[in-house]
């Protein structure tokens, strides 16, 4: 990031932190102070509607491969893929007679104690109310600073010798039993690496206004660096572990705007991570505070960023289902289509030459919990490509 990017993204969070600074002000000092008249803020948005399922032949998707039910890409295939609406699990997502074989080490961070991300919270029952200038921007007064407590879970297989530096996953959205049972499934049968899983919490709510949205949807290296400053070293302490600082043997996944998180750390700070694994992913205009140099916020992951950027040493694995997210909020930008954010993923990716693999998944929602017990062994074996395994059988 340049200086100029850099100083841009701190005036924004010094702008939000000053005015929910004094609006918490005013909240204190009741009728005694005047505040100046806000936009009404919309009630708490209706239960989403359900999306109409996308056909993956619709014109201006990728060009993509259909499998037969069932059955997913093989191993290491790049592209794009269409899996069928039959949603088996797979045999790595049964966990072991008797439970894990690794060990799974629990954590708690206090928002008192982060420097980074002190806290803010969205009023219950509230939204908020598009600009009626422009679309793009959502009108928000009912965000004020907040505290939270998150949890992380710490996943250290059998197989991890003490006193050596090991590659991770960080996750999004945790704890995440399923990716456990499959890293300790995957690791037993020489598929992955030996690695640790490093599960994280949000700091709680959910999109524009709330911990989870300024940590996940933001367009900025502000959340790495959390991971980075604040987690790891709790991680490394609490756990007895040492974590690698060489970015290919580290990886970020997550689900929603967890999966726009874990691009945003590797689009971010290369220099920190090389993978990337996505379930849903909110590539879409969901940023608050908005950002001039990205007013789309993650819609400009395939808009302008990664068109116009030098292709980075990133290796991405992404999925969607047919009945994914289409406009669940007030906003009408025409960049809240999940489906159409990912398929955009898939083509400017493909154009820059990235190793990429896109997998369009028939009968899923967002988030679908059936896919991902499907496909995740596959996805991780995929995403940790090319680095070396020890003991594991050369083809």
């Amino acid at each position: 990031m340049t200086s100029v990017t850099q100083k841009r993204i701190a005036a924004v969070f010094a702008a939000a932190a000053s005015l929910l600074a004094c609006a918490d002000l005013a909240h204190a000092q009741g009728s005694a102070t005047t505040a100046p008249t806000q936009p009404a803020q919309a009630a708490a948005p209706a239960p989403r509607p359900t999306p109409p399922t996308r056909d993956p032949t619709t014109p201006g998707y990728v060009t993509a491969k259909e499998l037969p039910d069932g059955t997913l890409p093989p191993p290491g295939a790049e592209g794009n893929f269409i899996i069928g609406p039959t949603r088996n699990p797979a045999p790595e997502m049964t966990l072991p007679e008797g439970g894990l074989r690794g060990t799974v080490y629990d954590l708690t961070m206090n928002s008192s104690d982060s420097t980074i991300y002190p806290g803010v919270a969205r009023d219950q029952g509230t939204f908020g109310t598009a600009d009626p200038s422009d679309p793009a921007k959502l009108i928000l007064t009912t965000s004020h600073p907040a505290p939270y407590t998150r949890r992380v879970a710490v996943y250290v297989p059998k197989q991890y010798v003490q006193g050596t530096v090991a590659p991770f996953i960080v996750g999004a959205d945790g704890p995440d039993q399923l990716l456990f049972t499959a890293l300790d499934n995957l690791i037993e049968q020489k598929r992955v690496p030996v690695m640790i899983a490093i599960s994280i919490g949000n700091g709680s709510g959910d999109a524009q206004g709330s911990q989870r949205g300024l940590e996940y949807d933001t367009m900025s290296g502000r959340y790495a660096e959390f991971v980075e400053t604040e987690v790891l070293p709790l991680v490394e302490k609490t756990a007895n572990v040492k974590l690698t600082k060489d970015p290919e043997a580290r990886a970020t996944m997550g689900c929603s705007s967890g999966a726009s998180a874990a691009m945003a750390m590797a689009w971010y700070h290369p220099d920190l991570y090389h993978r990337v694994l996505s379930y849903s992913g909110t590539f879409v205009n969901q940023q608050w505070p908005s950002n001039p140099e990205t007013p789309g916020g993650a819609w400009e992951f395939h808009r302008s960023l990664i068109p116009n950027s030098p292709a980075k040493p990133l290796r991405i694995w992404m999925a969607v289902g047919d009945r994914d997210l289409f406009n669940p909020n007030v906003m009408r930008d025409d960049m809240h289509d999940w489906v159409v954010a990912n398929e955009n993923m898939a083509r400017v990716l493909a154009a820059k030459g990235y190793h990429y693999q896109f997998v369009f998944a028939r009968n899923s929602g967002h988030c679908d919990r059936t896919m991902k017990q499907q496909t995740l062994p596959a996805a991780l074996e995929w995403l940790w490509k090319g680095y070396p395994i020890e003991g594991a059988k050369r083809p």
